[in-house]
């Protein structure tokens, strides 16, 4: 028997607030860490320089990835529960307003005006501050973003790219390393890109080449620095 818990567990966009982090993250980790090993590389001769910055950056991005993402996050938690506050006063002190209000919006989703009224009278015998939670403010279970949990998320997802590139470093030959980082960093990507878009239920071609193309530019833009600025060490 397919029940309502089952039927919204099989849709894609519950996984909407940590996919995003995660996705966002491990990219981020890839692209970042790789631009700038490879903008070292290509004005270094030797592998010390190109592994402390690549290091420096891993640890640094991961720490702000996190704390961004922390911040941003708080901040939109911040404005719902104060709307949330507004909603419950609101609700006190008009509360005939406020089931009209519903009743409106439920008239513009299409119902008759009679329905509507109705649906917004059981909805407010039940629950009327989730009712308006829901259908006026526009917060759900699904938009609500938890701070800790996409700062680990992000944290985790740009450490867990930005160590594929410093891999590559380690084993790469130092002559001509930034081609074999672009080249690994390329694979990466690819197989990020599939990841993220069989776990979200989209095109994965689709995926492959918007984050190829964005990581190719970053990448090449870096190289291009590092052989225009660069002094060779």
């Amino acid at each position: 028997m397919v029940t309502i818990d089952n039927y919204l567990d099989s849709h894609y966009i519950h996984r909407s607030n940590w996919l995003r982090a995660a996705v966002l993250g491990a990219n981020d980790g890839i692209i970042s860490v790789s631009s700038l090993a490879i903008g070292v590389a290509a004005a270094s001769s030797t592998r010390e320089p190109i592994v402390l910055a690549t290091v420096a950056g891993l640890v640094a991005g991961a720490l702000s990835m996190a704390a961004g993402e922390y911040v941003s996050v708080s901040s939109q938690t911040d404005t719902e529960k104060a709307d949330i506050e507004r909603e419950i006063q609101e609700l006190r002190d008009m509360p005939e307003e406020e089931l009209n209000i519903l009743a409106q919006i439920y008239e513009k989703r299409g119902l008759k005006k009679e329905t509507a009224m109705q649906v917004a009278i059981e909805l407010t015998e039940k629950d009327a501050l989730a009712a308006h939670i829901r259908d006026e403010l526009g917060i759900n279970e699904i938009s609500q973003a938890n701070p800790i949990q996409a700062a680990i998320a992000s944290g985790t997802a740009f450490t867990a790219g930005g160590l594929l590139p410093l891999i590559a470093i380690l084993f790469a030959p130092v002559k001509g390393m930034e081609y074999w980082l672009y080249g690994s960093t390329t694979i990466f990507l690819i197989i990020l890109g599939a990841i993220a878009a069989k776990t979200g239920g989209s095109s994965i071609p689709k995926a492959i080449m918007r984050i190829t193309i964005w990581g190719t530019l970053a990448m090449g833009l870096s190289a291009l620095v590092g052989y225009i600025f660069g002094v060779r060490v």
